[in-house]
């Protein structure tokens, strides 16, 4: 009997970014458990950083979820969430999105979160998500790094600037945990918990954590 399957799109055409996200998912296999595939979206931007990127993903994102007949479970791995809804339109399997996931683990880990996000001007946009789900009251804040998608993923000094914007959030914000918001700073997560000392999410592995019990739980 094959192993059930659950696809990881990164929406974005950058494939150090998926390679990233294969590398922060690897603790999640395990022998018998879903096969966890990462995949690029071909036709995605480079990088998401604005809502014109964050809409022109959404039918692409659908049209590869309604052609595949194999997978078990789907996870878009940008923090935007692009195209959840119109996704879970077209499918009767889960689709989860990291942001909505990635927020959730927090919740759950302390009582306020804040948020690391790339650039100032995708706050806007994540905080008109999390006034969507009735979340900003346990929103200590969202503070940027100020680069683009691919330098999260593999510039030098990412890890720095993420510790410091951390520590902000931290110490002058008030959170107590703190979610990266950006599925390339995925190999991140480890050192900036060290660092920090309190819950670091990665919202990746937190939505496929929950795509694993989802897809296990239906299966036994």
């Amino acid at each position: 009997m094959s192993r059930p399957r659950i696809l990881v799109i990164n929406p974005n055409s950058n494939h150090n970014v998926t390679q990233g996200l294969e590398d922060a998912l690897k603790p999640l296999g395990f022998e018998g458990g879903p096969e966890v595939v990462c995949q690029t979206l071909a036709e995605g931007p480079f990088g998401i950083e604005s809502q014109a990127d964050v809409d022109s993903v959404a039918m692409p994102l659908r049209r590869l979820v309604e052609s595949d007949n194999s997978s078990a479970a789907f996870v878009i791995a940008c923090y935007s969430d692009p195209g959840l809804q119109v996704c879970r339109e077209g499918t009767d399997r889960p689709v989860f999105g990291i942001a909505e996931c990635g927020v959730l683990t927090a919740l759950s880990r302390a009582e306020t979160f804040g948020v690391i996000a790339i650039a100032q001007r995708s706050i806007p946009r994540h905080m008109r998500y999390l006034r969507q789900m009735g979340l900003t009251d346990r929103l200590a804040g969202e503070q940027p790094l100020n680069m683009s998608v691919a330098e999260t993923a593999s510039g030098e000094g990412t890890l720095a600037k993420m510790i410091e914007v951390g520590r902000a959030l931290r110490d002058e914000d008030g959170a107590r945990a703190i979610v990266m918001g950006c599925a390339g700073m995925a190999r991140h997560r480890r050192p900036l918990e060290d660092a920090l000392r309190i819950p670091v999410i990665d919202p990746t592995q937190a939505a496929v954590t929950m795509a694993l019990g989802t897809v296990q739980f239906s299966a036994h």
